[in-house]
């Protein structure tokens, strides 16, 4: 029972958001992307769609979040990259709830069997839609925020941002790794900003990709809440990207076992300046070192799949507050 008014609590505290605030809900994916932005304006976007399959999991977990965010339409649903945990579960979703703008980078560039397969579904469900393909520099025109494209189609801006173009000290030592032609180096990214808060999201963008927004300038500026990019991997989260965020939360959408690495882990813990890292999953890699305290996780056992997700409130002047779903707890960050 008493777990049962935690979660209420938890709902609550996200239901009395008002008109003036943005909201993000986090949703679990179980290691893919579903992240679901509300602007004060009444207009949502979804960044990704999760999972196929698994009868509707990520699909329904994600209308269950509109349904708490009191919304009966997607009006943009942004498709990072064509791989099966953020563009798998766009048809199911697309059955269940309107969209009203598919949002992508363009073609895919794999073709195996399987990309096919993925880009089909996809192109189905987006039939008889609207359908915008973004590009560094460009917007999206989600009301009363400003979100702006910082990498598409294995592109980027080339140049900064309001608050960026800073020499990156945090770039020494860091050197490149082998190219990546899969479409995780082709993810669209972003930076929201709602009055003086921040967010970044750049869905599985990969190390090179990330030291082409860092190095040798900041051409991002800081943020005040960081999605932790391809779900924890070391693969992405240079120190030189993370260090020039420094943000003062992390949002990690790993699952149990995919993600989470305790390299990446470490990198974004250690950051300067940041205060909390909170996760979907414990990391059964990452082990007692490498996770944060039981508190900042919504799901932290490992052999159970409950779906509980992380929410975030923002204010225009940059305080903002966290709360996870499971246990009620929330922190509010002040300006």
């Amino acid at each position: 029972m008493r777990q049962a008014m935690l979660v209420l609590g938890s709902f609550l505290a996200v239901v009395s958001a008002t008109a003036a605030d943005l909201r993000i809900y986090f949703v679990d994916a179980e290691g893919g992307q579903a992240t679901l932005i509300v602007a004060p304006s009444g207009e949502s976007m979804l960044v990704d769609a999760g999972w196929p399959g698994n009868n509707g999991r990520d699909s329904g977990r994600i209308v269950a979040a509109a349904k708490l965010a009191g919304i009966q339409r997607i009006d943009y649903l942004l498709v990072t990259h064509y791989h099966a945990d953020h563009v798998g579960g766009v048809p199911e979703l697309a059955a269940k709830i309107p969209v009203g703008t598919f949002i992508d980078h363009g073609p895919s560039v794999e073709t195996g069997s399987g990309a096919r397969k993925l880009t089909a579904a996809y192109q189905k469900a987006i039939e008889n839609h609207n359908h915008l393909v973004v590009k560094p520099g460009g917007l999206i025109p989600l009301k009363s925020v400003d979100i702006e494209v910082v990498t598409a189609n294995g592109e980027a801006i080339s140049s900064a941002l309001t608050g960026g173009d800073e020499e990156n000290p945090a770039c020494a030592g860091v050197k490149p790794l082998a190219p990546d032609p899969s479409e995780n180096a082709r993810s669209v990214g972003f930076i929201l900003s709602y009055g003086k808060f921040r967010f970044a999201d750049f869905g599985d963008l990969t190390w090179n990709k990330e030291l082409s927004l860092a190095c040798p300038k900041n051409l991002l500026g800081t943020v005040d809440v960081y999605l932790v990019t391809h779900h924890g991997y070391d693969i992405s989260n240079s120190p030189a990207i993370v260090r020039a965020l420094h943000p003062r939360v992390a949002v990690m959408n790993n699952g149990a076992e995919k993600g989470g690495s305790p390299k990446a882990w470490a990198v974004i813990r250690n950051s300067p300046g940041l205060e909390d890292l909170w996760q979907l999953h414990y990391a059964v890699a990452g082990g007692k070192d490498h996770n944060s305290p039981e508190q900042f996780i919504a799901n932290p056992d490992a052999s159970a799949d409950p779906g509980y997700w992380i929410a975030l409130v923002a204010h225009p002047d940059g305080s903002f507050t966290v709360t996870n779903s499971r246990n009620g707890f929330a922190k509010t960050y002040q300006r």
